[in-house]
């Protein structure tokens, strides 16, 4: 379950509080009776496995050369001048 941080309107008092997400949100202070306001903090978040660097998952050429679209030409056939009339 999420552990939720609040801070006193009245007397400044923080505190934590052990709640399901489906529970109301609390309302009084323990230690004055006072408003309380659910404080937003920072996530910690862990990626595991493989897959989160940019390096991963890639070959040693496609990781060091950038991503431009290969174009193939042909080249134009040769003309001669024989064979032309003039």
């Amino acid at each position: 379950m999420p552990t939720y941080s609040y801070v006193c309107s009245a007397c400044g008092h923080r505190f934590e509080s052990i709640q399901s997400i489906h529970h109301d949100a609390l309302t009084t202070c323990p230690e004055c009776e006072g408003g309380v306001r659910r404080v937003i903090s920072a996530a910690g978040v862990t990626f595991k496995g493989s897959g989160f660097y940019r390096t991963d998952s890639r070959s040693a050429t496609t990781a060091s050369t950038p991503s431009t679209p290969k174009v193939k030409t042909e080249p134009k056939p040769a003309t001669s001048a024989a064979a032309d009339p003039a």
